[in-house]
């Protein structure tokens, strides 16, 4: 039905002349592109055969790993196998004895500021962070104590009472704190008695015979340090000094490691489908193909990086050293927080950071009367601490208001953090990266198979740190 005529109206309407004209248009936006600065700026290893082999020298030192929780219900617990990060029990491989060991674990909680241990106080249970932080102190060589360090979730403290030798040793003396360990926050630890854990032990090896077999004793922690370096490496012997007396030079080599650690390229695929009619006749000013192409490529380059971050098995946040997380002193990031990350590692080249996370730091900076540096990268000026670029980084998760910061070296020449991806795969349309047509189907549907490969590996524990416990609210 035609409209009703306006007598009033003396020129054409645009109701009726913008039919006849053209339209500008844009492309297909999309506003979940983010920067993707970790895959801009980390080096990138081409790998054939789809592993990537990181070779090292030998470890000796019993290290330390992160003990983690069921989460399936509120109750906290244990997940018994992750008991064997703990040096003092890590020659357990029966998950049976570790799962008795965990099921005496008992809950307690403390209020923030509460005194958990006390220096000097005899020592009878391990503590393990289920949630909160706490804070170490031991005697200065002055009138005041030193702060050597926070923990938080997942970590442990008191397990040096587990040794065999202050288990059943004749002369064994009871063992003391030589700290004090204070609540920064509410905390709950879940806890496990060094008598329960032996009596348990003994009654699986029916007697006390063959116990060290199952826990260390001190001595032998003592004999591997005297054996490795100060990264826990095999030492190399080799004499320094004087040759006034001619001694005699010792004959070493260099130890490797027997069971290298080998990353897969990780896979990402998706099928994109197209009818044909769409891909025949709607293609002006845009190709269809193209663009549906270019935004599918866009969500695979923003999962890549999520995954790169937090995948369990290769992400970052997943494989920081144990000794390489810290936590905040007291919640926001602050410039010492910042300092002491930089202090783990050398030549740290990068930091990552939640948007929300940079913005605290600068509050934090703000408070205090100061201003991060800056450095121009790839001709842009960036924020940095201490001459490091902070990126932002959205898909570090933010949890309950707490975020995490990465600091990390980069390259092979460096030993440092290097992306992983296989050139020349067919049909590839940008590194890695393919797109293959897979034929029409009965339904005129065009297919195309978009494959993104890719990982991340962690050359050296010391070269990705973590500050952990991350408060991004405004205080």
């Amino acid at each position: 039905m035609s409209e009703k005529f306006n007598s009033r109206i003396t020129s054409l309407p645009k109701e009726q002349a913008r039919p006849l004209t053209e339209i500008s248009k844009t492309r297909p936006q999309m506003e979940s592109i983010s920067s993707r600065n970790l895959l801009k700026y980390l080096p990138w290893v081409n790998v054939s055969g789809g592993y990537y082999r990181v070779n090292r020298r030998q470890i000796l030192e019993i290290r330390p790993g992160m003990v983690t929780f069921d989460t399936s219900d509120s109750t906290p617990r244990i997940f018994a196998p992750s008991l064997s990060q703990m040096p003092c029990l890590s020659n357990i491989e029966d998950d049976e004895l570790l799962k008795r060991i965990a099921a005496v674990a008992e809950e307690e909680k403390f209020t923030k500021n509460t005194q958990i241990v006390t220096h000097g106080n005899e020592a009878t249970h391990v503590y393990i962070i289920y949630s909160g932080k706490v804070a170490f102190f031991e005697p200065g060589v002055f009138d005041f104590d030193n702060a050597t360090g926070t923990m938080g979730p997942e970590q442990y403290f008191g397990g040096f009472g587990l040794f065999h030798n202050n288990v059943d040793a004749a002369d064994a003396k009871t063992p003391s704190f030589i700290y004090d360990a204070i609540a920064r926050t509410d905390v709950t630890v879940l806890k496990i008695g060094y008598d329960k854990a032996k009596e348990i032990i003994k009654e699986y090896l029916r007697g006390s015979e063959g116990m060290d077999k199952y826990l260390h004793t001190e001595e032998e922690l003592s004999i591997l340090r005297n054996k490795s370096n100060r990264k826990g490496e095999t030492k190399i012997e080799m004499f320094a000094g004087l040759h006034d007396n001619e001694p005699e030079i010792p004959s070493t080599f260099v130890a490797y490691d027997a069971a290298p650690r080998e990353y897969e390229l990780h896979t990402g695929q998706t099928v994109l489908k197209i009818h044909t009619k769409v891909a025949d006749l709607y293609n002006s000013p845009y190709n269809q193909t193209e663009e549906q192409v270019r935004l599918t490529v866009e969500e695979l380059r923003e999962a890549q990086e999520y995954e790169m971050i937090n995948n369990r098995d290769f992400g970052l946040l997943h494989n920081v050293d144990y000794r390489q997380r810290i936590q905040t002193e007291s919640g926001p990031p602050t410039p010492d927080d910042m300092d002491e990350l930089l202090s783990k590692r050398r030549k740290t080249q990068y930091m990552f950071a939640h948007p929300k996370a940079i913005a605290a730091f600068l509050r934090e900076c703000t408070k205090r009367g100061i201003y991060p540096d800056t450095v121009e990268v790839d001709g842009k000026e960036t924020i940095a601490w201490r001459g490091v670029p902070i990126f932002s980084c959205n898909k570090i998760p933010i949890v309950d208001g707490l975020t995490s910061i990465l600091a990390m070296r980069t390259g092979e020449e460096n030993q440092g953090v290097v992306g992983l991806y296989q050139m020349g795969i067919p049909e590839e349309i940008e590194p890695s990266l393919s797109v293959r047509y897979m034929g029409i189907d009965e339904k005129a549907i065009i297919s195309y198979l978009i494959t993104n490969y890719f990982s991340v590996a962690v050359l050296v524990p010391d070269a990705l740190g973590v500050l952990g416990n991350v408060e991004v609210g405004i205080h």
